[in-house]
């Protein structure tokens, strides 16, 4: 069923005049990146995540062994591996700190000053280019943009 097709992209998503087409691509590629950095902090945190409950459930199995009557194998568990570093002198807390105020951080703001610099500040410009260059102009569901509110 053909629509009234609606133009696009948008003006916060069109290449500023002069920028080449490889200044688009290789800002693309500096936000697929992007998008792999935030995949992998997601996975870091799910590691604090597990990590934490982890040693939580130590304590409930601690006092487990304890009412069993196996003390020994609970005081090993307690002075061993209960509150137990991940990482030389580091809690998850630690490293996730540290991803963030080192890595993280800088990579985000360096895409964005890329972004201001080379084109406006816009985001997803060779997405947008190639929505524009897949989509079946006057078609329903290929719409450019999304019904007005």
């Amino acid at each position: 069923m053909a629509t009234a097709d609606t133009p696009g992209p948008d003006a916060t998503h069109q290449r500023p005049a002069g920028v080449s087409d490889i200044t688009v691509e290789a800002l693309g590629k500096l936000s697929e990146a992007l998008e792999v950095l935030e995949h992998a902090r997601g996975h870091l945190y799910g590691f604090h995540r597990l990590t934490g409950t982890a040693d939580l459930n130590l304590s409930e199995a601690e006092e487990l062994f304890r009412k069993g009557g196996h003390t020994e194998i609970a005081d090993r568990l307690a002075s061993e591996i209960i509150g137990r570093n991940v990482i030389e002198g580091r809690w998850t807390f630690q490293i996730v700190e540290d991803y963030d105020d080192h890595y993280y951080s800088e990579f985000k703001s360096f895409e964005k000053e890329a972004r201001d610099e080379l084109v406006e500040g816009k985001r997803h410009l060779f997405e947008a280019e190639m929505k524009e260059d897949r989509r079946t102009k006057g078609k329903e569901h290929h719409e450019a943009l999304p019904p007005e509110a």
